[in-house]
């Protein structure tokens, strides 16, 4: 495939039934499931995986915000302080790294589309349990249950893309990239005018978004049935080579993979304050809430085409640098503008700001290459996802201290500005040409 990234190891490449298997396939490999197998029964399953992605992509995002769009009323309703509120908008981080670090485990005991489906579930529950809460702490345990849904998804959405799709990684990650953007802009332009049209109460208007996370559950439960089949090929399409296992890499020794994971923190500080406080800003700076949710939307919106566009550049190119650093001055444009006249050019930070969001999906990519085998993106994954949202969480939280105690966002802006740098830097080592096999 012309998207094909030049550091995927052949060998990862699943077997097929017209041509023998390789004799130099890893077992590690073929046990993580990176052979499906061949035939109708392989293009059933490709189609189904391609829609659970994509449903799983959508559903990734709006527990988050929907609630940035109104968590001016949700604040008011739980008499929530500003840094209660900073608070808040600090746990999805928070949950991503302390939930989403169990996901290889879970993944090797139960098979990566079960533990999916369980994330899909989650999701759900924690959306339908979240609007009756009473109180902050009820609200944050159900967004805490949909949250650890989230982030066990969040890291085997590349491990399901590297397992089903090896020679695809660019198209696949671009695919379920665009939808996880699409499903993040409607329900920050969507939330506002649904809960003024059911009436104006917000537990309704966050509370509707449980029936689209229910419909992501379906496709994966049959998935849940091929675990046996994904993580242990027959000896046809596995080959002799199957009993000889290739140990995963040890990538805390890799600083290819510190580089990802400090990357990776940076890119979601910045995405998750704007999703956490973009509306705000612009509310406080006299624009309407409604116009604020759009303006929301239009930051993540710009996510769809990019999202499909970026990873499939990244794949072609030995080095990601170029891309990190376009990306990270569109950012640092972007924050300019937002504290110098936030309202005049509403439109246009909101759109410098989206662009500069495209670094989720490339960091993504940028995993999916850094390890030559399935079982080395697992612990890739894991390792720069957790040490990430790790790194993120206290950024949410400052914004939130900063505006209660400074009155104003000349501060917080600040610090989301000067932040875009070292993100430029490390994002530029970590988009070296090199895998964490080769520093292990």
């Amino acid at each position: 495939m012309p998207d094909e990234p030049k550091t995927l190891d052949p060998a990862a490449r699943p077997a097929t039934a017209t041509a023998p298997a390789a004799t130099t396939t890893p077992r590690g490999a073929a046990v993580s499931g990176d052979s499906p197998a061949p035939g109708r029964a392989q293009r059933w399953i490709l189609g189904l995986v391609t829609v659970g992605l994509v449903l799983a992509a959508l559903n990734l995002r709006p527990a988050i915000t929907s609630l940035g769009a109104l968590l001016e009323e949700v604040s008011a309703d739980l008499h929530m302080s500003g840094t209660v509120a900073g608070v808040l908008t600090s746990v999805p981080p928070l949950c991503f790294a302390v939930f989403g670090i169990t996901a290889p485990r879970l993944a090797r005991r139960f098979g990566p589309a079960a533990v999916v489906c369980a994330g899909m579930a989650a999701i759900f529950a924690g959306l339908v349990l979240r609007p009756f809460a009473g109180g902050t702490a009820g609200f944050l345990a159900a967004s805490a249950l949909a949250l650890m849904g989230i982030a066990v998804s969040n890291v085997l959405m590349p491990v399901i893309v590297k397992r089903y799709f090896p020679d695809r990684i660019g198209s696949m990650t671009g695919l379920y990239s665009m939808a996880l953007a699409l499903g993040t802009s409607v329900a920050a332009a969507a939330t506002v005018p649904m809960t003024a049209a059911l009436g104006g109460d917000w537990r309704i208007g966050l509370g509707i978004w449980a029936a689209v996370a229910a419909l992501a559950v379906l496709p994966w439960i049959p998935l849940v049935r091929d675990r046996d089949r994904a993580a242990a090929p027959s000896a046809a399409t596995a080959g002799p080579a199957a009993t000889t296992e290739a140990p995963a890499p040890r990538v805390t020794r890799s600083r290819t993979a510190w580089a990802l994971g400090c990357y990776f923190g940076l890119q979601a500080t910045g995405a998750y304050i704007t999703m956490g406080w973009m509306p705000q800003i612009f509310r406080d700076a006299g624009v309407p809430a409604s116009t604020a949710g759009v303006l929301l939307a239009v930051t993540m919106v710009m996510g769809v085409p990019l999202a499909f566009v970026i990873p499939r550049l990244a794949t072609r190119m030995k080095n990601q640098g170029p891309i990190v650093v376009a990306l990270g001055l569109c950012g640092l444009a972007g924050y300019t503008g937002l504290f110098l006249a936030p309202s005049a050019g509403a439109w246009f930070w909101a759109v410098l700001l989206g662009v500069s969001n495209c670094s989720f999906p490339l960091a993504l990519t940028m995993i999916g290459m850094r390890s030559r085998t399935g079982a080395g993106v697992v612990r890739l994954s894991a390792f720069a996802q957790s040490v990430g949202y790790l790194i993120s969480i206290p950024g949410p939280l400052l914004v939130g201290v900063l505006y209660q105690h400074s009155g104003g966002w000349g501060l917080p802006i600040a610090l989301m500005g000067g932040l875009m740098v070292p993100q430029m830097i490390i994002g530029t080592l970590a988009g070296r040409d090199r895998t964490v096999e080769d520093e292990c």
